[in-house]
């Protein structure tokens, strides 16, 4: 078996991180993404860290999935909580231990990090495939149920 290399995204991973954004909204959400949106979205991350940060995937020199962090701050613990958002394997790497590896390096930077208090993340209640990734590597429910108000997108 190949060996799972994790790297932090560069500006030249722009275009797959755009395309598996892309996917992860039309697989899970059943939601079709404006291409130059997500693309400016995903150049911005690239350039202000203070925005993100992407961590990729790659197995036999192909990339094979993403992850990426963004930081919310909590003034009851006096730390950052690591948001992991924006996570997405291809169809072909997936059961082989791509989003594991990732969830481990995060887990381990978050860990050794002074200044974080947690990692937290967010999961659509219809993709049980997720649920069910998340419940095998040990991510337990919050207790939250997250409220939204989303501009870019029409309310129901």
């Amino acid at each position: 078996m190949s060996q799972i290399t994790l790297r932090d995204a560069r500006k030249e991973d722009l275009e797959t991180i755009v395309q598996f954004n892309m996917s992860l909204a039309s697989e899970t959400e059943d939601c079709d993404l404006d291409y130059e949106t997500v693309s400016k979205g995903v150049e911005a991350v690239l350039g202000n860290p203070m925005l993100g940060t992407y961590y990729i995937a790659e197995r036999d020199g192909e990339i094979a999935g993403q992850l990426m962090i963004t930081l919310e701050w909590s003034d009851w613990r006096n730390g950052f909580f690591h948001w992991i958002q924006s996570v997405y394997v291809r169809q072909d790497f997936r059961g082989k231990g791509i989003f594991r590896a990732l969830y481990e390096h995060v887990i381990d930077t978050a860990k050794n990090a002074p200044d974080v208090c947690g990692v937290r993340l967010y999961v659509e209640r219809e993709n049980t495939q997720a649920r069910e990734v998340y419940d095998r590597v040990g991510i337990p429910s919050g207790g939250y149920d997250l409220r939204e108000l989303d501009w870019g997108r029409p309310l129901v």
